[in-house]
């Protein structure tokens, strides 16, 4: 059997821009991707602290260390600048593979960097 888990998490994250005029996904610092292990093009679900608002779209490497947070395309709709939004990116394990596992979960601050 397989269960649907957490497998890694940005908490805490700011958003930096909307850019409406884009095919859709979010573009998120490239050194955040690297922390969490979340790679290009992958399915993530996103939560607005602020408006309650939960959505699935896939990641976009931002520029590294520029602390951006981008929703493009309809997910723009979803959120105002400033807004604050936790990334949750999830996998399917074994019951055996859940023995020894430990989701990656970073905190960030104000200006998205890893506190």
């Amino acid at each position: 059997m397989f269960r649907c888990m957490l497998r890694a998490k940005i908490h805490g994250a700011t958003v930096t821009g909307a850019n409406i005029a884009y095919e859709g996904s979010v573009t998120v610092d490239e050194a955040l991707l690297d922390a969490t292990g979340i790679k290009p093009y992958e399915q993530v679900r996103i939560s607005n602290a602020n408006n309650g608002e939960r959505f699935e779209t896939y990641i976009i490497p931002g520029k590294k260390d520029s602390g951006v947070i981008c929703l493009n395309g309809p997910a723009a709709r979803k959120c105002l600048i400033g807004d604050v939004i936790m990334i949750f990116s999830y996998c399917y394990y074994t019951e055996e593979e859940i023995r020894d596992f430990s989701p990656k979960i970073i905190i960030l601050d104000e200006k998205n960097r890893i506190k």
